[in-house]
């Protein structure tokens, strides 16, 4: 079938069509990976470890000591430098960022989106979480949730 008899012109309006195996193949040879020893050397180097695991990995699992911890769908907004909801350790495009999820996966898809906002030295931890845990890096337990102060802010009672 030609372009014209699908209703246009090959390659106008139309997306290439790949699979996430190969789109995180694509995304990883874009940048290097680092291990769970190198992102804790980075980090005592500068870098800031991001935490995008969600809320309920994080209680079961707990955390990494001094890790910025962003919700994954907050991540670009709280990173970029230039935005108006950064967090305080957005200060530059030229921070080494090293994202972290619970296994190594959402982590590369999300390092694209960050270089993508011109954050060229950012990079992803392989294996995640669960790596740096089985590599015997400190792991703090989460916080409980405090669920009193949630319900004061719910009801507005506020104390």
């Amino acid at each position: 079938m030609s372009g014209d008899e699908r209703g246009g012109a090959e390659g106008v309006g139309a997306t290439e069509q790949v699979g996430i195996d190969e789109l995180l193949e694509r995304v990883r040879d874009g940048y290097d990976r680092i291990g769970p020893h190198e992102a804790s050397a980075a980090a005592a180097d500068g870098a800031l470890l991001v935490d995008i695991r969600y809320a309920a990995l994080r209680e079961r699992d707990g955390l990494i000591p001094g890790a910025l911890v962003v919700e994954r769908n907050e991540l670009e907004w709280r990173l970029d430098p230039q935005g108006s909801h950064r967090a305080a350790e957005a200060v530059s495009h030229d921070l080494p960022v090293v994202v972290i999820c619970n296994e190594g996966y959402a982590s590369s898809l999300a390092v694209a989106s960050l270089r993508q906002l011109g954050l060229h030295r950012s990079t992803d931890l392989i294996g995640g979480f669960q790596a740096w845990r089985a590599a015997g890096l400190p792991v703090s337990p989460a916080a409980a949730p405090d669920t009193a102060s949630d319900t004061e802010d719910r009801t507005g009672t506020g104390g």
